[in-house]
């Protein structure tokens, strides 16, 4: 199956989530929580994470995650995760208690596919400090892709990782999970990077990205994918290829809004104010655009 296939087999499986202009999304992706080891990237980025979904939380935003939410390649235990990163996974419970959570699987946590996995591993979590289980995800389906449909216009806006068209971490991923967990985490430990991933290779970047702009224009639909960690904002006239970026860039994380009918590219960071205090702070890299903009061609 060639990657323009694999890519419409998501999109004709997908389950779709009507939004209008008074609707409200952020899209994150490529968080890779880890285990809180040297090896985990995430780590010094939680609290900015966890202070802008604050901020989506208290102002009623629907939270979706495109896709390696968590790192599962370089560990094996979803509960070290968990532990880890307890005060993250309790703002996104919140989001889940108010059915504005949804999650898509990327390859570095392909197990999620499995839904025998996600009972296990998601639907509770295990509390030493109270030496019981509470309820975590209870009932919750992983997806591989879903469609955001625009009710005003019946436009449709596929939300996938994208390693559907990356051959090594797509079809080989099990493979790449070897390399990755046995190889390149002990030397991530010794602070040696590994720079065959996607996110580490500029060619392997551009190559998902344009493969996911030659289904763009061969289906004249709007993508909007994580995978490459390359924020991507296209002008109206450009392929509506939007890319979310990721949370483990050196200083900061971004994502997408959709809000009040607009798509907005930001980036959350710590930056010092007036008075010289550190705070974490929002800043557009991109747009607003009026949403509606991407789809007069189609």
């Amino acid at each position: 199956m060639d990657y323009l296939s694999r890519v419409s087999k998501v999109f004709e499986s997908a389950e779709e989530i009507d939004f209008d202009d008074y609707s409200k999304f952020v899209l994150m992706s490529d968080c890779h929580r880890g285990d809180g080891s040297w090896a985990d990237s995430f780590s010094r980025n939680q609290n900015i994470y966890f202070a802008a979904l604050t901020h989506y939380f208290n102002r009623n935003y629907t939270y979706i995650e495109i896709g390696d939410g968590d790192e599962l390649w370089e560990n094996r235990k979803m509960t070290d995760v968990l532990y880890e990163h307890s005060d993250v996974f309790w703002i996104m419970r919140k989001f889940y208690e108010k059915n504005r959570l949804y999650l898509i699987y990327g390859n570095h946590d392909m197990v999620k596919k499995h839904p025998e996995f996600v009972e296990k591993n998601l639907y509770r979590y295990f509390s030493e400090r109270d030496n019981k289980y509470y309820d975590l995800f209870k009932g919750i389906k992983i997806h591989e892709g879903i469609i955001l449909n625009y009710k005003k216009t019946g436009n449709k806006i596929l939300l996938l990782h994208g390693h559907q068209v990356d051959f090594l971490n797509g079809s080989m991923w099990k493979i790449s999970r070897f390399m990755v967990r046995y190889l390149w985490k002990p030397l991530e430990n010794l602070s040696i990077k590994d720079r065959t991933r996607t996110a580490k290779n500029y060619k392997k970047k551009n190559d998902v990205a344009q493969k996911l702009t030659d289904w763009v224009v061969k289906e004249n639909k709007m993508i909007i994918a994580g995978h490459n960690h390359r924020p991507t904002f296209p002008e109206y006239d450009d392929p509506p290829y939007f890319n979310d970026g990721c949370c483990v860039h050196t200083r900061c994380i971004t994502g997408i809004e959709i809000a009040k009918g607009n798509i907005t590219l930001v980036k959350w960071s710590v930056k010092p104010d007036e008075k010289g205090m550190l705070k974490v702070a929002r800043d557009i890299v991109a747009g607003p655009c009026k949403i509606s903009g991407y789809f007069q061609s189609n």
